[in-house]
């Protein structure tokens, strides 16, 4: 099929929609289609990408689609920025659509933009973009909160950049104890202290442990994020201990998916909070430096004990 004979009508010309699908499929029916409705010879990239690309942002147009008086086509969200001129010829847009392409649309089906990732799902066109700001393929960003990091990729891509990128410790087992110092503890600011990975039952947690205000009380807050999705995370769970004096604070809990922001997972608490006097306390001496030592450890949550007797599977649910 030619791209360039397919002809966008306006609104306004007196076809009705049955009349324009009719003109689209015959062009389609020509000739012989693969199972993603794209003819022989025409690639995704040529077939879909161009055709449907607004030339303003970019982005795949979705109804409604404009087009000047001159065929030039962009979407919706794009027809504002421009102020109601086309970018193509500088003819005023007016409010004609192009129905013949939003028909096309209708009409194709496509691979989920992470087939590449392991994706094996193809959508109607307007049922792609839903599923992708959800898809389990998608690339995790940087779990890394000192920084405003941009780098994204799959959890081997991602672990290799923390450790190199941003020196991060790296630990294999799933118990851990840490003493975090400081020397002037009255100078709480918003900002990561430490984050550290670790490795255990084949997967990949970071153990985040930082300052910042809390309303007008300074906090000290620590807690886990897993390196994988919310429903491979419900699968562990883990506890948070700090204490001294014949006193100690625990925590216990579910670690939340690095899907989660590490802004999203502390702004809602979901850790170990220690309030500034708590902590000092537990610093001992004269309580001018902090001095907190947090332990804690990782564990498998155990199946339906039933079901993995009947399928003689036995199932550790602590790390040794």
């Amino acid at each position: 099929m030619d791209l360039d004979n397919i002809e966008c009508v306006s609104s306004s010309d007196g076809m009705e929609d049955e009349e324009i699908h009719s003109q689209i499929t015959h062009q389609f029916s020509s000739k012989p289609h693969n199972n993603m409705g794209i003819p022989p010879g025409l690639t995704p990239a040529t077939s879909v990408h161009e055709l449907l690309e607004c030339p303003v942002c970019t982005n795949s147009m979705y109804p409604p689609i404009h087009q000047c008086h001159n065929g030039h086509t962009l979407c919706s969200t794009c027809k504002t920025r421009v102020h109601n001129r086309c970018p193509t010829c500088r003819q005023e847009l007016g409010d004609i659509r192009c129905l013949a392409l939003e028909k096309v649309a209708e009409s194709l089906e496509l691979p989920c933009r992470y087939f590449s990732l392991g994706c094996p799902e193809i959508f109607p066109y307007y049922s792609k973009l839903k599923h992708e700001a959800l898809c389990n393929f998608r690339p995790y960003n940087c779990p890394y909160a000192g920084s405003e990091c941009s780098v994204t990729g799959d959890i081997p891509f991602l672990v290799t950049h923390l450790r190199d990128d941003h020196k991060v410790d790296m630990h294999t087992g799933c118990t851990f104890n840490h003493r975090y110092v400081k020397s002037n503890p009255r100078e709480v600011e918003n900002a990561t202290w430490m984050l550290t990975v670790f490795h255990c039952f084949g997967q990949y947690f970071c153990l985040h442990f930082e300052a910042f205000q809390l309303g007008m009380a300074p906090v000290y807050m620590a807690f886990l994020r897993f390196m994988g999705d919310e429903a491979d995370a419900r699968n562990y769970s883990y506890s948070l201990e700090v204490g001294a004096n014949g006193r100690k604070l625990i925590w216990e809990g579910t670690p939340r998916s690095i899907r989660d922001s590490h802004r999203k997972v502390r702004d809602s608490h979901d850790g170990l909070i220690i309030q500034r006097n708590m902590a000092l306390f537990f610093s001992g001496g004269d309580r001018k430096e902090l001095k907190l030592r947090v332990t804690g450890k990782i564990w498998k949550e155990q199946q339906n004990p039933e079901a993995a007797a009947a399928a003689g599977v036995c199932i550790p649910n602590l790390c040794s």
